[in-house]
């Protein structure tokens, strides 16, 4: 698995020097490769860096995982009624400069992507990550490829941003081969693509049309988001497969970010503390190289559309 190291010598300002590196950043990024800043170019300043590391420990309610919605300009994992209001208020502040700093660089960065994507959550992961006792498939440790239980994509990429923000600390991953490789070890046999049936799609219709959405998720996937879901659960619970597989190790120091698509790359998070994170759901249209992207592969290996 390739780390492409970009300084920021070479982007000056923020951007690609020719359409053509753009392109190859993007097509790097859609094979598999992560991008690699050694100095972040989205820094935060000095005293919200402060104020979110001091979070933990001060208040108990803040303790989650926090997620800001853009869309809406809320947070979700923080007990409002416990936590401090005006801890609360900075903290939606903090997230949203973040938020729009990460998507004001790549709107710079990826140019080929330039109004193909969704701006989706981002969040700040205060916890430890080393040894946190979670149940099976919410395991951070254990290598898996992304996907939302309650936000389909319906082929759209999950393309993430991150910054370990921790003064010391790296932020230790471990990745394993690409999806095209990885899935081709279990599909079709095991964990097979397929298309809805009629009577699959006809229950969906229903389903949505009364408004069961909201309370059954899977009512709103694509046959391409079903098998995400299932192949997010199947490799966490794959215990031969995560003890045979390809591993290499990456961590990256304090101060630094990178961007990867997780929705192609087996990743897990070993150890670190203190990290913020940008998703971007990239459309299918928008891709440098789309025959890469999971959704082709899958229908490749269905000989159907998934979409």
């Amino acid at each position: 698995m390739g780390l492409l190291t970009i300084p920021l010598s070479e982007i000056p300002d923020g951007r690609p020097t020719t359409d053509q590196k753009a392109r190859e950043w993007c097509a790097r990024l859609e094979a598999g490769e992560i991008l690699f800043f050694p100095e972040t170019p989205v820094p935060l300043a000095e005293d919200d860096i402060h104020f979110l590391l001091g979070q933990q420990q001060t208040d108990s309610s803040l303790h989650k995982n926090i997620a800001y919605k853009p869309n809406i300009d809320r947070l979700s994992g923080v007990d409002t009624k416990t936590a401090d209001a005006t801890a609360v208020t900075r903290l939606r502040s903090v997230m949203r400069m973040y938020s729009q700093a990460v998507a004001t660089f790549l709107t710079a960065f990826l140019t080929p992507y330039n109004g193909n994507w969704t701006l989706d959550y981002a969040s700040f992961r205060p916890q430890e990550e080393e040894s946190r006792n979670l149940p099976l498939r919410r395991r951070n440790d254990l290598l898996h490829t992304d996907a939302f239980p309650t936000r389909p994509t319906h082929g759209a990429r999950i393309l993430r941003f991150f910054n370990n923000i921790h003064p010391t600390r790296t932020r230790d991953w471990m990745v394993s081969a690409p999806f095209a490789d990885t899935v081709r070890q279990f599909a079709p046999k095991q964990i097979a693509p397929r298309p809805d049936s009629s009577l699959t799609r006809t229950g969906k219709f229903l389903g949505r049309a009364i408004g069961l959405g909201g309370a059954i998720p899977s009512l709103k996937r694509s046959p391409y988001d079903d098998f995400m879901m299932r192949f997010h659960n199947f490799l966490k619970e794959n215990s031969a497969w995560q003890t045979e597989c390809p591993k290499y190790s990456w961590k990256f120091p304090s101060g630094s970010s990178w961007m990867v698509y997780t929705d192609t790359v087996p990743h897990a998070v070993l150890a670190g503390q203190h990290a913020l994170e940008q998703t971007f759901l990239v459309r299918p249209e928008a891709m440098v190289n789309p025959g890469v992207s999971p959704l082709k592969v899958l229908e490749r290996i269905a000989s159907t559309t998934l979409v």
